[in-house]
């Protein structure tokens, strides 16, 4: 029965042309020549909404028309909303025979073989009905493969044997010139249309009214624009309308979405490159998956799970990973608050070292760059060495080399660069075609908007966490309150504070925000040393010093109280968090005593507030001082304190009490620099680079990451937290510190340099590798607001957030975080839904603990897909998280199906590749 008229997604009705009798003359006369071969343009058929009984390729003459698209005899775009299936955005549909009497003859099949085919679950071409079956996938999960599992998997390419070279290669040239050429993928911006815009206004409003006060024919024409074809549905939206709200979080209950338009791409050579090409692109792909993946696991950091899913079904062998106890956590309540339990007691009180863990008794020393432990402190050689993961170098520039050469090959740059472009494209249309059903879905929710919904700051440096006008007047409301506090030593001889700004002729009333000097202008782009310098208050760095350093005379009493400000403004707006970045540098055993005491003494904590630690790369400033001897030197620094706490938290008793709100550590420094060595195994170890040259980029995170892989093993071990690597990566410099990055961090900062590589784009996307992005902040220092790709990236499903990096040199109001989503949603027009995904992403890749993050967006927040969502917590409609869920699946069905086809089918040459599974295959 051909399916009724009904309301199109974008509220215009679709009304049948008067050449319809012509247009179903002609698709009968034409299908059997389409059948025969494809012709050599495009054929403009007249598609009909695709009923749910799934049509496949074969398209009934009689059925009414509806949308109008060029199709191929290999392809077809189909719009489908199965809700008997859950309407599955993949790539397949089911066959159904057609009576139509235009069916063109059966296609005989090909006796021969042929190397490029690749089977799939797509419907292959208007013929349908004559071919195989496909397999029908499962809704967010990839598709299982046909046949059966391949241990190992071959995942040879044309460039094995030549990494090594081709990633020399790429060093040499990255040191000549940083600007690598790709081709540019850049989307033209849409032109607003009046008309739609009124008429999505008008919708917008309609769906907002409550179905039960709406007449009989306002229902009967939602329920067309809803997409809503049985009673039993208006029915569940007719329950939905109640309102069930009592006291706690127990609001009315919204359920799932669970149908929406989907768009389904159908056909041969989906990927749109040759086979040969797609095949070795596939390997390459997920060999580099499977590097990160082993790098990730070994250092407990977390890897995608969808990800991980997705190569396991490769059959290759498991990781072998250490299995250690879970620490129990009580699970949080569905109908738990949105706000998690507040702990009675200060977390610095009331803390006696007697009742801390006890000491294990362990050894550690350095050995080549890494910390290794031993049972016994005396003696600590091979034979007391404790079982520890230690990271092989060797192993590490092997793998360099492999990434960077896959990421110039030009066939795995043609196959990302595409599918890039195709993950736009889609999302441009579930835009068009369900923008109104996620606004409706939100509109739904009691209580919730942007404004309550919970948003981390996963970029913020601690030093220049407040705006200038707060700065001014703490320094003004210091000047009154502790003249003659002595804040100083100059020449041996004290000065107060007063005494301080007498010497720069200033007075309480003569400061002003132009005075401070604070804040980032047209002349710090590309100078990052005249952004630096902006750090320092009225250009004094004495200032700096006194007011927002915790290592001073005072010992940071003045940078403490102003940050305790700042926590307190986060604490009042109830849905703001921050994880501020506090530097170690390395020049001295003890910093990590200091920097533990300085939060202990002035209470400097917040339930709101995680601490990053940063460490600046700068060995080479630090060595021309004679600070440090050599680069092992400045590793034992930051690592050793670390590793004697974990072994003996009473050892450092204010370090261990520290360390439970420390989630990770940075990497910072102008990336721009440019590099003068390239790491590889002849370099120097790090108790052998005594040069005044820096260390390059990969070098000081791989070594950061090796400490750190060993000390979470040892901290787990013990059963307290782990730590994870966040790294500057990406704002500038050349393309191998995202290379770098990838491999190592489980998230970084800025990415701005993945518009210029669509393949290390595209693993990152596969990946869900976290990208804190800061647009003002990157306006002011290397690129142009209209030019930042945050956009782009999330619209692909890359998993961005927005950061406020440094409110004192970039925001002018007292929510900067706010501020930067206020910008973004100006100037790109973002939805209120895309406003919400982005709140969602900065908290899934937040340091917050699970359990925080279970109360802040429910308790499935780990789990996989829509199941995960709680719209009642964190305002994303389950169609968004559903679309994200599926699109994924399906990119890492595409790359992980062509790796397990090993044998293809050979048919003629002039045939199409064939999509569907092989006769007689299980």
């Amino acid at each position: 029965m051909a399916p009724s008229w009904r309301v199109g997604s974008l509220g215009l009705p679709f009304i049948p042309p008067l050449c319809s009798l012509t247009a179903d003359l002609l698709l009968a006369g034409r299908r059997s020549q389409l059948c025969r071969r494809a012709s050599t343009g495009p054929a403009w058929v007249l598609l009909p909404r695709c009923p749910s009984t799934r049509q496949s390729s074969s398209i009934r003459a009689t059925a009414p028309l509806s949308l109008c698209w060029p199709l191929h005899s290999s392809d077809s775009l189909c719009f489908s909303s199965n809700r008997s299936t859950g309407g599955k955005m993949s790539s397949s549909s089911s066959s159904s025979s057609s009576t139509s009497e235009g069916q063109g003859r059966p296609k005989p099949k090909s006796l021969l073989r042929k190397r490029g085919s690749l089977q799939s679950t797509t419907s292959p071409d208007l013929c349908a009905a004559t071919r195989p079956k496909p397999l029908t996938p499962q809704r967010s999960l990839p598709v299982t493969p046909v046949s059966v599992k391949h241990s190992p998997i071959d995942l040879r390419t044309s460039m094995d044997g030549k990494y090594k070279e081709i990633a020399e290669d790429l060093f040499t040239r990255t040191m000549a010139d940083s600007d690598m050429r790709s081709a540019p993928y850049e989307f033209p911006e849409d032109s607003p249309i009046e008309q739609l815009e009124e008429r999505r206004h008008r919708l917008e409003r309609q769906i907002s009214q409550d179905i039960k006060l709406e007449p009989e024919i306002l229902l009967r024409a939602k329920q067309d624009f809803m997409k809503i074809d049985s009673a039993a549905d208006l029915e569940l939206m007719k329950e939905m309308s109640v309102d069930t709200v009592d006291d706690g979080f127990k609001e009315r209950e919204i359920p799932m979405e669970r149908e929406y338009q989907r768009v389904s791409i159908s056909g041969e050579e989906k990927c749109g490159v040759p086979f040969t090409d797609l095949l070795d692109a596939a390997k390459c792909v997920v060999k580099a998956l499977f590097i990160r993946e082993k790098y990730i696991t070994r250092s407990m950091q977390s890897f995608c799970k969808t990800t991980s899913h997705a190569l396991q079904e490769l059959g290759e062998k498991p990781l072998e990973l250490r299995v250690y106890d879970e620490i129990p956590e009580t699970p949080v309540d569905a109908d738990a608050p949105v706000h998690p339990p507040v702990s009675e007691t200060h977390p610095y009180e009331n803390q006696d070292p007697k009742n801390m863990p006890a000491d294990t008794g362990y050894g550690c020393k350095m050995v080549d760059g890494v910390i290794h432990v031993y049972t016994k402190k005396s003696p600590m050689d091979m034979s007391t060495e404790l079982d520890l993961p230690y990271p092989d170098l060797k192993e590490y520039i092997g793998d360099m080399n492999v990434m960077m050469a896959l990421i110039i090959n030009g066939p795995v740059k043609s196959f990302c660069y595409r599918r890039l472009q195709y993950l736009s494209s889609k999302f441009q249309m579930h835009i068009l075609l369900n923008e109104m059903k996620e606004l409706a879905a939100q509109k739904k929710v009691p209580h919730r908007d942007f404004y309550n919904i919970r948003k981390a700051n996963t970029h913020i440096h601690a030093s220049s966490c407040m705006n200038q006008k707060h700065l001014l007047r703490f320094i003004k409301s210091a000047m009154k309150k502790y003249p003659e506090e002595i804040v100083h030593i100059e020449h041996g001889r004290g000065q107060t504070l007063m005494e301080v700004f007498e010497s720069m002729n200033l007075t309480a009333f003569d400061l002003s925000v132009d005075t401070l000097d604070m804040h980032a202008d047209r002349n710090t782009f590309h100078r990052f040393d005249k952004f630096n310098a902006k750090y320092n208050p009225i250009g004094e760095s004495i200032l700096r010093e006194i007011f927002i350093k915790t290592d001073n005379h005072i010992e940071g009493k003045y940078f403490g109280h102003i940050v305790k400000e700042v926590m307190s403004d986060l604490e009042e707006s109830k849905y703001q968090n921050s994880e501020l970045r506090l530097s170690i540098y390395g020049r001295s055993r003890d910093e990590w005593d200091k920097l533990a005491q300085w939060a202990v003494k002035h209470r400097v904590y917040s339930d709101n507030v995680r601490w990053l630690i940063q460490v600046p790369r700068l060995f080479d400033v630090y060595w021309t001082k004679k600070q440090l001897a050599n680069f092992q030197e400045m590793l034992e620094n930051i690592f050793v304190p670390l590793f004697e706490v974990t072994i003996n938290p009473q050892s450092h008793p204010e370090l261990h009490l520290f360390l439970d709100h420390v989630v990770g550590f940075d990497s910072v420094d102008d990336e721009s620099k440019p590099e003068q060595h390239i790491f590889n195994l002849d370099s120097p170890l790090p108790a052998n680079w005594t040069e005044e040259d820096n260390p390059p980029y990969s070098y000081y995170l791989y070594y950061t990451y090796a400490n750190m892989t060993v000390l979470n093993h040892l901290r787990r071990r013990r059963g307290f937290h782990t730590f994870v690597l966040r790294p500057h990566c990406g704002e500038a410099g050349p393309i191998h510190h995202l290379v770098s990055g990838f491999i190592l961090s489980e998230n970084i900062s800025h990415g701005l340099l993945l518009r210029k590589a669509p393949v290390l784009q595209y693993l990152y996307y596969l990946a869900q590798i976290g990208i804190a992005m800061s647009p003002l902040s990157n306006n002011s220092l290397f690129l142009s607001y209209h030019r930042n790709p945050l956009p782009e990236y999330l619209s692909r499903g890359l998993m961005v957030s927005l950061s406020t990096d440094d409110p004192l040199q970039f925001h002018f109001t007292k929510e900067p975080l706010m501020e930067e989503y206020s910008i973004a949603a100006q100037v790109w027009k973002l939805s209120s839904c895309d406003m919400c995904e982005l709140a969602r992403n900065s908290v899934l890749m937040s340091g917050f603990s699970h359990k925080v993050k279970s109360y802040w967006l429910g308790p499935n927040c780990s789990k996989e897909g829509p199941e995960s969502n709680d719209i009642r917590r964190t305002n994303v409609p389950d169609i968004r998280v559903a679309y994200r869920s599926e699109t994924l699946c399906e990119e890492l069905n595409l790359i992980t199906h062509a790796v397990r086809t090993e044998e293809l089918v050979t048919i003629d040459e002039e045939d199409s590749l064939s999509m569907a599974p092989l006769p007689g295959q299980h």
